[in-house]
Protein backbone atom coordinates (compact mmCIF):
# COMPACT_ATOMS: atom_id res chain seq x y z
CA UNK A 1 0.00 0.00 0.00
CA UNK A 2 1.23 3.14 -1.03
CA UNK A 3 2.26 5.85 2.09
CA UNK A 4 0.13 8.78 1.55
CA UNK A 5 2.03 12.40 0.79
CA UNK A 6 1.87 15.14 3.73
CA UNK A 7 1.97 18.43 2.62
CA UNK A 8 2.27 19.40 6.40
CA UNK A 9 4.72 21.79 7.13
CA UNK A 10 6.15 21.77 10.61
CA UNK A 11 6.73 25.32 11.87
CA UNK A 12 8.91 27.15 13.95
CA UNK A 13 8.27 30.73 15.84
CA UNK A 14 10.64 31.24 18.57
CA UNK A 15 11.54 34.62 20.16
CA UNK A 16 15.35 34.11 19.15
CA UNK A 17 14.12 33.38 15.27
CA UNK A 18 12.16 36.81 15.16
CA UNK A 19 13.54 39.72 13.68
CA UNK A 20 12.48 43.20 15.16
CA UNK A 21 9.79 45.65 14.49
CA UNK A 22 11.42 48.96 13.79
CA UNK A 23 8.44 51.01 12.09
CA UNK A 24 6.09 53.74 13.58
CA UNK A 25 8.81 54.19 16.21
CA UNK A 26 8.74 50.47 17.88
CA UNK A 27 10.67 49.51 20.44
CA UNK A 28 11.50 46.03 22.22
CA UNK A 29 8.93 44.21 19.44
CA UNK A 30 9.60 41.49 17.17
CA UNK A 31 8.14 39.29 14.65
CA UNK A 32 8.00 35.70 13.05
CA UNK A 33 6.32 35.75 9.41
CA UNK A 34 3.96 32.18 9.92
CA UNK A 35 2.14 32.69 6.22
CA UNK A 36 0.72 34.94 3.48
CA UNK A 37 -2.13 34.26 1.49
CA UNK A 38 -2.94 36.12 -1.73
CA UNK A 39 -1.56 39.44 -1.62
CA UNK A 40 -3.57 40.21 1.75
CA UNK A 41 -3.39 37.85 3.90
CA UNK A 42 -0.77 38.00 6.73
CA UNK A 43 -0.24 35.66 10.01
CA UNK A 44 2.45 36.40 11.93
CA UNK A 45 3.51 35.71 15.74
CA UNK A 46 4.56 38.72 17.72
CA UNK A 47 6.65 39.29 20.51
CA UNK A 48 6.59 42.47 23.30
CA UNK A 49 9.76 42.83 25.45
CA UNK A 50 9.06 44.23 29.28
CA UNK A 51 8.22 48.10 28.45
CA UNK A 52 7.82 47.17 24.78
CA UNK A 53 5.33 48.53 22.39
CA UNK A 54 4.84 48.78 18.56
CA UNK A 55 3.87 52.90 18.19
CA UNK A 56 0.30 54.44 16.84
CA UNK A 57 -0.03 54.02 13.11
CA UNK A 58 -3.25 52.84 10.59
CA UNK A 59 -3.37 49.04 10.41
CA UNK A 60 -3.08 48.52 6.36
CA UNK A 61 -5.45 45.97 7.26
CA UNK A 62 -8.24 44.09 9.03
CA UNK A 63 -6.33 43.19 12.09
CA UNK A 64 -7.26 40.35 14.68
CA UNK A 65 -4.45 40.59 17.40
CA UNK A 66 -4.75 37.49 19.68
CA UNK A 67 -2.43 36.96 22.77
CA UNK A 68 -1.24 33.87 23.45
CA UNK A 69 0.84 34.49 26.77
CA UNK A 70 2.10 37.28 29.37
CA UNK A 71 -0.12 40.51 29.30
CA UNK A 72 -0.12 44.20 27.48
CA UNK A 73 -2.06 46.42 25.91
CA UNK A 74 -3.68 47.54 23.20
CA UNK A 75 -5.00 51.52 22.14
CA UNK A 76 -6.72 53.41 19.79
CA UNK A 77 -6.82 56.88 18.17
CA UNK A 78 -7.17 58.90 21.06
CA UNK A 79 -4.46 56.83 23.04
CA UNK A 80 -6.51 55.19 25.76
CA UNK A 81 -4.68 51.44 26.52
CA UNK A 82 -7.23 48.75 27.27
CA UNK A 83 -5.51 45.54 28.74
CA UNK A 84 -5.18 42.11 27.14
CA UNK A 85 -4.32 38.67 28.72
CA UNK A 86 -3.92 35.54 27.45
CA UNK A 87 -6.69 34.26 25.91
CA UNK A 88 -7.88 37.66 24.72
CA UNK A 89 -7.95 39.65 21.95
CA UNK A 90 -8.54 43.13 19.69
CA UNK A 91 -9.84 43.69 16.26
CA UNK A 92 -8.89 46.53 14.26
CA UNK A 93 -10.54 47.99 11.17
CA UNK A 94 -8.79 48.64 8.19
CA UNK A 95 -7.24 51.96 8.43
CA UNK A 96 -8.08 52.13 12.43
CA UNK A 97 -5.00 53.61 14.73
CA UNK A 98 -3.81 51.80 16.52
CA UNK A 99 -0.87 50.70 18.83
CA UNK A 100 0.07 47.40 21.54
CA UNK A 101 2.14 46.97 23.86
CA UNK A 102 3.67 45.38 27.45
CA UNK A 103 4.84 46.46 30.55
CA UNK A 104 5.61 42.67 31.50
CA UNK A 105 6.25 41.04 28.16
CA UNK A 106 3.95 39.21 26.36
CA UNK A 107 3.70 36.85 23.10
CA UNK A 108 0.45 36.87 20.19
CA UNK A 109 -0.81 35.61 17.07
CA UNK A 110 -1.22 38.35 14.80
CA UNK A 111 -3.70 37.51 11.43
CA UNK A 112 -4.13 40.04 8.93
CA UNK A 113 -6.57 40.06 6.33
CA UNK A 114 -7.83 42.73 3.50
CA UNK A 115 -11.68 41.40 4.31
CA UNK A 116 -12.24 40.40 8.16
CA UNK A 117 -15.79 40.83 10.20
CA UNK A 118 -15.70 39.23 13.78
Amino acid sequence: MARPILKMRLLSFKKDQAESITQFESSGAWRNVLGSGSGTTHVYSIYLDVNSQIGAHPAGFCQLFLVVSGSGWVAGENGERLDLAAGEGAYFEKGEVHAKGSASGMHAIMIQVDELSC
